[in-house]
């Protein structure tokens, strides 16, 4: 097996002359999923910079207004009203991940699955547990559950306390895409350890962080990537968050 390496640069500020920028197969990431565990929703990465650095990924917002998404190199921003808006260019986020995509691996599937069915299903078709995914799943399905969340003010809330009135979205036979990560267990802290999917419709006019799903026929993209790149903030809040706790518990609760 290739020896598998992982770059994990700190950024500080973010050059305009990376390795991000240069290397296309990689993964990059702003700030860390423990960091908006710990209250740190002020963006510090405009989406101009994060174009530069991939085509597809997902994320949020500074205030952590809404669920973002990129699809095929332009973003969208769905709000608590479940809408999927376009993002301006100097609009900032506080967390996401983005890489060029291009699947390394390509099925048409067929099968009518639910969302955990689905996740078995692509454990069984990824080459190892030890990289990095990203995914683009394009097709109908039977049905979709999403949410999103509000802008917040100061003092920021816990996210746990967010998402407990998070608004539900609910879609039946619906065309559009899952834009999606897969990270491993060793990055806890960093990410989400496991799969992270945020959904559009077709026509690009709502979406959210996925909850649920029903798959009719799609075309499941996977692109292998086996470098890392992590673009830390420099500023008072990101320095004084309590980053090395186990949040695993509170996670589960955020993302399901």
């Amino acid at each position: 097996m290739k020896h598998i390496l992982i770059a994990i640069l700190l950024a500080i500020p973010i050059c305009g002359c990376s390795y991000a920028q240069k290397n296309e197969e990689v993964l990059y990431q702003t700030s860390t999923i423990n960091a908006l565990l710990d209250e740190v929703y002020d963006g510090n990465v405009t989406f101009k910079e994060l174009k530069k650095h991939g085509d597809l990924g997902l994320g949020t917002f500074n205030n952590l207004d809404g669920e973002m998404i990129g699809l095929d190199g332009e973003f969208y921003q769905i709000k608590a009203d479940g809408i999927a808006y376009p993002v301006d260019d100097l609009m900032k986020t506080p967390f996401a991940v983005v890489t060029f995509f291009e699947p390394n691996k390509t099925i048409v599937f067929k099968k009518a699955v639910n969302y955990k069915q689905l996740e078995q299903y692509l454990d069984n078709v990824l080459p190892t547990r030890n990289i990095f995914y990203a995914f683009k799943i394009e097709g109908t399905f039977k049905y979709i559950k999403t949410r999103s969340v509000p802008g917040q003010d100061k003092p920021y809330p816990p996210l746990v306390e967010i998402v407990k009135d998070q608004p539900i979205f609910e879609f039946h036979d619906v065309k559009g895409m899952l834009v999606g990560s897969w990270f491993p267990g060793y990055m806890k802290g960093i990410n989400v350890p496991g799969y992270h999917f945020h959904f559009i419709t077709e026509d690009k006019k709502a979406g959210g962080h996925l909850l649920e799903c029903q798959t009719e026929n799609v075309e499941i993209g996977i692109d292998y990537t086996s470098n890392s790149y992590l673009a830390l903030p420099e500023d008072e809040e990101f320095y004084k968050a309590e980053l090395s706790k186990e949040n695993r518990a509170v996670l589960e609760k955020v993302e399901k």
